[in-house]
């Protein structure tokens, strides 16, 4: 037994854990204790060690959550590790992701990081952040890789037509292309509709130095960069595709180091066109070839069901295929026929204990957006897929393509009330005026019954007036404020005078004015010819006149000058 002194003998309490450590040291307990201790210890670590022989382990290819963690397959980075096989891309910021503001309009590629506006015809960043393109030329969604795109042009010819006028965008490399090493450029396009993004060829453009980035500057008819020095063709390969995106490369062996590069339509100046061509570009990787090798590649429509996703095939390698890190059972070939869905796709690779695993292939049906505008009449309805619409509103729905994709179609749906139109009109004695099928040629008010473009009931107000334009046919210049000056008179109906001209009978030009106001004095003539009075005669007139209504009128005739 061991005896503990209570706290009113000495020594004091406040004293006591000292004694007790020291009466611990003389008694032999502390060897005791450290026996002890050191037991439980020992019986901690075997306990551990036996847990962790007989713990779960993650088998990496199963589809199942094996050691509890809630994690699967390839998503348990701890337990399912493989060295990733996906090339570096050598140009910095592939997918324009990486910003510096957001585009609020067209020709905006600054706002990406670190590229370049190669041209001097401006290509243009998209991003779901704000500017999403022409409304004319939509791009397929959802975009490749992220929220941000490039689109550019090739050739211009419906504003400013310029066929020269060739979009590039360019970037300097993280690394150069070295000489006599090959290399390869993969890159994602898309395709808008058929008549504004035919089939073209892209070209991948290099250059020695960056300081022949942007190349013709000030120049919108500068073209293609080989135009201009430093700048040589590495590539190019023929695209075609309608509301898609598509993956294509280029393969290129450089005879020199190229440290910048860029990318767009080939030199051929294109012929004049009556749409404006439109493309996209996403997700630009380039790259030595050899990292390319388990590239996943697809086949096929990506709305149908002959999709195939593939890497090569390479005897006694095994293969596992995987869909958002999850294990696809029984899916160990090296082509994989997508029956699963839109998703994250990769693809395992064992060989001789080596694992490699493939970098993501995004697994996305292409969606086509439209829009529409329809006019109905009052009390009938519009079927828009299986809705029956009979309200004015916006409205959306999703259709399926010939191509087995989703269309999204945006429908802006407005009803034609009873439409009434008041219409003033003038016309020249002789002349017709029209509203519709009907025919008028007499000063009056008509009301006029009509069909509208959507066969609903409207009315026309027609009021129908002459114009009222007086030349007269003799005039007598006497000083006695009576007929004394030759010109016209109108009710408003002539906004300018361009020219007025008077002639004498030999053809010599007595009189002229320009572009004068009706009412201006000077738009008379007073019967004096190189500073003296005409003779009497006749004359001849003529008249170039602006009218109200945006309508124009000569006229020519005689005039009688009698004092």
């Amino acid at each position: 037994m061991i005896n503990v002194p209570n706290p009113g003998t000495s020594p004091q309490w406040h004293s006591y854990p000292t004694y007790y450590f020291d009466f611990l040291q003389n008694s032999g307990a502390m060897s005791f204790l450290k026996t002890s201790l050191l037991g439980v210890f020992m019986l901690l670590v075997g306990s551990e060690m036996l847990w962790s022989q007989n713990r779960p382990v993650e088998i990496c290819e199963n589809a199942k959550d094996d050691d509890g963690d809630g994690l699967i397959d390839l998503n348990d980075t701890a337990d399912c590790k493989c060295k990733v096989l996906a090339p570096v891309s050598l140009i910095p910021n592939p997918s324009f992701e990486s910003t510096n503001c957001c585009p609020q309009r067209n020709s905006q590629l600054n706002c990406a990081d670190t590229w370049i506006q190669a041209s001097e015809a401006t290509t243009d960043l998209l991003h779901t952040c704000g500017w999403l393109g022409w409304p004319q030329y939509p791009p397929p969604q959802p975009f490749p890789d992220g929220n941000s795109i490039v689109g550019f042009r090739n050739g211009r010819f419906n504003n400013n037509p310029n066929p020269n006028w060739k979009e590039y965008t360019g970037a300097c490399l993280l690394s150069p292309l070295k000489a006599n090493v090959t290399y390869r450029f993969k890159f994602w396009i898309g395709f808008s509709n058929g008549t504004n993004s035919p089939p073209t060829n892209v070209v991948f453009y290099g250059t020695p130095d960056c300081k022949y980035l942007p190349f013709g500057r000030g120049d919108q008819q500068f073209g293609c960069p080989t135009n201009g020095p430093g700048w040589v063709e590495l590539g190019r390969v023929a695209v075609s595709g309608i509301n898609e995106w598509r993956t294509y490369s280029v393969t290129c062996t450089p005879k020199e180091d190229m440290y910048a590069m860029c990318i767009g339509p080939d030199c051929v100046k294109l012929e004049f066109q009556t749409a404006d061509t439109y493309y996209f570009f996403d997700n630009l990787i380039l790259d030595e070839v050899q990292n390319f090798d388990y590239d996943i590649t697809p086949e096929g429509n990506p709305c149908g069901k002959d999709y195939v996703l593939k890497v090569p095939e390479v005897p006694d390698y095994r293969y596992q295929w995987f869909k958002n890190g999850i294990a696809l059972i029984g899916e160990t070939q090296s082509k994989l026929k997508v029956k699963t869905g839109e998703g994250e796709y990769r693809v395992r690779v064992e060989s001789k204990g080596d694992c490699r695993i493939t970098q993501i292939f995004h697994y996305l049906k292409p969606r086509v957006f439209g829009r529409d505008t329809v006019r109905i009449c009052p009390e009938t309805t519009y079927k828009f897929k299986r809705q029956i619409l009979a309200r004015e509103g916006a409205y959306v729905d999703t259709f399926v393509n010939r191509d087995n994709c989703d269309s999204i179609v945006f429908l802006q749906l407005k009803i034609d009330y009873d439409l009434q139109d008041s219409v003033t009109a003038r016309v020249f004695e002789g002349e017709t005026y029209k509203v519709v099928s009907n025919k008028f040629t007499r000063p009056g008010n008509y009301i006029v019954n009509i069909d509208s473009d959507t066969g609903c009931d409207s009315t026309v107000f027609l009021d129908l007036k002459f114009f009222r334009i007086y030349i007269p046919s003799a005039f007598s210049p006497n000083n006695d404020r009576n007929n004394d000056g030759f010109g016209l008179q109108s009710a408003g109906d002539v906004v300018r005078i361009r020219t007025f001209r008077v002639y004498n009978r030999w053809g010599d030009l007595v009189f002229r004015v320009n572009d004068v106001d009706p009412n201006d004095p000077t738009a008379f003539w007073n019967g004096m010819f190189q500073g003296r009075t005409a003779d009497n005669g006749v004359y001849l007139y003529y008249f170039d006149l602006a009218l109200v209504e945006g309508r124009s009128l000569e006229r020519r005739g005689e005039v009688m000058l009698v004092r």
